[in-house]
């Protein structure tokens, strides 16, 4: 039977969600404890990736195992058992070619700033002391919506097929000293939203003007966009699926 598992974690301790040797991962983690509780080998599928750092409040995985009678108690040994920056919500059984990565048809992040010094917040929100304009901010924002391929804010020589993403949402909102962008789409491209973040926020600073987005995006050079924010300022907050 395969089995979908809900969780979230805080990716400061961690390389990213995926295994990579000589580096704990949120993933190597998880196939440990599930393994160690299942008395069996466990290998989970995740919806994608998140990078050294990066959080996720919502995060999806498959798995295959057999029928588990009661996953309401699973959910309670395996939080006792895993790191207190990784929680497990809930086990969903689904039909054998249920996929976490490939059936996700919507992956929503959030990036976190706050614009004056906060002794709670440094390690979840990037600290930025200068003013932005965040009016300029959102009207560059809305130039995503122009367009599908983003090459201009993946990382180089990443292996993918196409550099096309749906972006269905995409907005700066403030609350007193802290900022947050929303931002969805169909599929998200390796440090993508990092990117993005870092051109916006130099329409902020007015280091570029707001058509000067349009022209970045147009080059399809990762040379011409802005920065690379900081990771720990990075949220993965929403996987949506058509059976979930």
């Amino acid at each position: 039977m395969r089995y979908f598992i809900e969780f979230a974690y805080n990716g400061k301790n961690y390389c990213g969600w995926q295994f990579q040797p000589h580096s704990p991962s949120v993933q190597e983690t998880l196939n440990k404890a599930l393994s160690t509780l299942l008395k069996t080998e466990i290998d989970v599928v995740g919806a994608g990736r998140t990078d050294t750092g990066v959080h996720a409040k919502q995060m999806f995985a498959h798995f295959d195992h057999e029928e588990i009678v009661d996953t309401a108690q699973l959910v309670k040994r395996l939080n006792s058992f895993l790191p207190a920056d990784i929680v497990v919500y809930r086990f969903i059984p689904l039909h054998n070619d249920a996929h976490a990565r490939f059936d996700a048809t919507r992956r929503t992040y959030e990036y976190h700033i706050h614009t004056f010094k906060n002794a709670f917040d440094h390690e979840g929100s990037w600290y930025n002391f200068h003013k932005l304009d965040v009016e300029k901010m959102n009207e560059a924002a809305q130039l995503l919506f122009n367009y599908t391929d983003f090459k201009c804010f993946s990382k180089t020589h990443t292996d993918v097929k196409t550099f096309n993403c749906d972006i269905m949402e995409a907005h700066w909102e403030q609350h007193d000293n802290k900022l947050v962008f929303t931002v969805s789409a169909d599929r998200f491209l390796r440090n993508m939203v990092r990117a993005i973040v870092g051109t916006l926020v130099n329409v902020g600073l007015g280091k570029i003007s707001v058509n000067d987005v349009a022209t970045i995006i147009e080059s399809r050079d990762r040379n011409q966009a802005g920065f690379s924010v900081p990771a720990h300022g990075l949220y993965l907050t929403k996987v949506i699926y058509p059976y979930l």
